[in-house]
């Protein structure tokens, strides 16, 4: 496997073994199990075993006291969230955002499946339809808003059928914008560009 394989796998992991937090701190599985044992490092231990596991947060919480960069655990590229059960409006986002090169992107075709995806991926944009086969997109917007975890998470909704007392109960439930269908993607493009503050 390769080195940025390794580290691409890394960057997405929230629990992780001894051996998988020393290669992100860039030291000795050793250094980090005497860090665990003396509770310099919180984590937990496997029941019925000698294994230790620690979380994301915790890790990089003490990477940061430690001044150890971050930079194995973050890629500099944008992660982004695209939620909707058109399959051709999703081809066309994955399309323009993986061509773009500064993207990282994850689908999901209902809101269930854009919470499960929003707790693993920790998009920092979601693409939401309004008209979502389970739900509507003011339930997802609620309760991303609700979780503050993912406080800082920015949310365009796309719809083609929304009037305007839709769009400003949208826009209270957290959404950051509202994009109506058909869009001009380069538009869309800018939009998000500006959301993400990226040049």
């Amino acid at each position: 496997m390769t080195d940025s394989g390794t580290s691409s796998e890394l960057r997405n992991k929230q629990v992780f073994t001894t051996g998988e937090a020393a290669e992100v701190c860039q030291v000795s599985q050793q250094t980090i199990i005497r860090c665990f044992d003396a509770g310099r490092l919180q984590g937990f231990r496997v029941p019925g075993s000698r294994f230790r596991r620690i979380p994301r947060e915790e890790l990089v919480r003490f990477m940061k006291d430690n001044n150890i960069p971050l930079d194995r655990l973050e890629s500099d590229k944008k992660r982004i969230l695209v939620v909707d059960d058109d399959e051709q409006i999703v081809e066309l986002f994955v399309d323009v955002l993986s061509r773009d090169g500064r993207f990282e992107v994850k689908t999901a075709s209902t809101g269930y499946d854009a919470g499960m995806q929003s707790q693993q991926f920790r998009p920092d944009l979601m693409i939401l339809d309004y008209m979502l086969p389970d739900v509507n997109g003011n339930i997802v917007c609620k309760t991303v808003r609700d979780n503050p975890a993912m406080a800082a998470m920015k949310i365009i909704i796309v719809s083609g059928v929304v009037n305007q007392d839709e769009i400003d109960d949208l826009l209270q439930a957290g959404a950051d914008d509202f994009v109506k269908k058909p869009f001009n993607i380069e538009r869309l493009m800018a939009r998000i560009n500006e959301l993400l503050e990226i040049g």
